[in-house]
C-alpha cells in the first residue's frame, strides 16, 4: 500500500496545509517535526519545515514542481531562507492581490494548468518559474484547478465531474493519464485532501479503502 492516511493539525484536509513535489515536501511548523519527517520519508522527499506568510496553509498558498515555486509577496524573509536551504529551483515571488497559488495552479514537471482569470503577464511568470507550458483551464467548470485535482509525473486524479474536453487538455499538458476520484469519504476537491508524487501519496485520514485503491491506480504508485 503506497497511500498513507493522516491528518494535519487535526484536519483531514492535508492538501490545504502541506505541499509535495518529486523532491520536496513543505509541512507547517505546527506539525511535530518527527511527524513532518515521516511525511517526507514516505514521499522520498526532502522536508521544508516552515509556515508560509505566517500561515499553516502552505498547501493552499504555494504552487511548485521540481523546477520552480510560486509564492505570494507576503512571504517572510525567514520563510524564504528555509525554503532556499532545501529547494534549488526558481522561486517566483508574485505581485498582486492573489495569494492562494496552491489552489489556482496545478502542475507537474511537464506542464501546468491555471485559473483562467490569470492575466497573460501572470501566466508568463508562472511558465518562467515552473519552466513548463502553462494553459488556462477549468476542471468540472470550476476555476480553482489546484484544489480540484492532484498531478504527478505518473498521473492525474481529478474531480469526478471533469468534462471530456477538460480531461483531454490535462492529458495533453501533463503527458500522463487522467482519472477521477474523491478523498475523505466523498470529497471531490481532491487537491484539498491529498499529497502525492511519483513515489507515494498521503491522503486525509477520512479517505476510504475504495478511494485509496483509485488513488493508487490513478497515480500509478502501486
Amino acid at each position: 500500500m503506497t497511500v498513507y492516511l493522516s491528518s494535519i493539525v487535526g484536519s483531514a484536509s492535508i492538501g490545504v496545509y502541506a505541499l509535495a513535489t518529486e523532491n520536496i515536501v513543505i509541512i507547517p511548523v505546527m506539525v511535530p517535526q518527527e511527524k513532518a519527517q515521516e511525511y517526507a520519508d514516505w514521499l522520498k522527499a526532502q522536508l521544508i519545515y516552515t509556515t508560509i506568510s505566517g500561515s499553516v496553509l502552505a498547501g493552499a498558498l504555494v504552487s511548485a514542481n521540481s523546477n520552480g515555486m510560486l509564492v505570494a509577496n507576503s512571504i517572510r524573509g525567514e520563510e524564504l531562507e528555509r525554503i532556499k536551504k532545501v529547494f534549488t529551483g526558481n522561486i517566483a515571488i508574485m505581485e498582486g492581490k492573489k495569494t492562494a497559488y496552491g489552489n489556482l495552479i496545478l502542475a507537474n514537471d511537464k506542464g501546468a494548468v491555471v485559473d483562467p482569470r490569470f492575466k497573460p503577464k501572470e501566466i508568463n511568470q508562472i511558465a518562467d518559474a515552473l519552466d513548463v507550458e502553462v494553459v488556462p483551464c477549468e476542471i468540472a467548470s470550476l476555476p480553482y484547478v489546484g484544489s480540484l485535482a492532484v498531478a504527478t509525473n505518473k498521473g492525474v486524479l481529478a474531480h469526478p465531474l471533469i468534462k471530456e474536453e477538460e480531461k483531454k487538455t490535462l492529458e495533453n499538458i501533463f503527458k500522463v493519464p487522467v482519472d477521477v476520484g474523491t478523498v475523505n469519504c466523498g470529497i471531490p476537491y481532491v487537491g484539498t485532501g491529498l499529497l502525492a508524487n511519483s513515489h507515494a501519496s498521503v491522503a486525509g485520514s477520512m479517505t476510504t479503502g475504495p478511494e485509496m485503491f483509485v488513488i493508487e491506480h490513478a497515480l500509478d504508485t502501486l
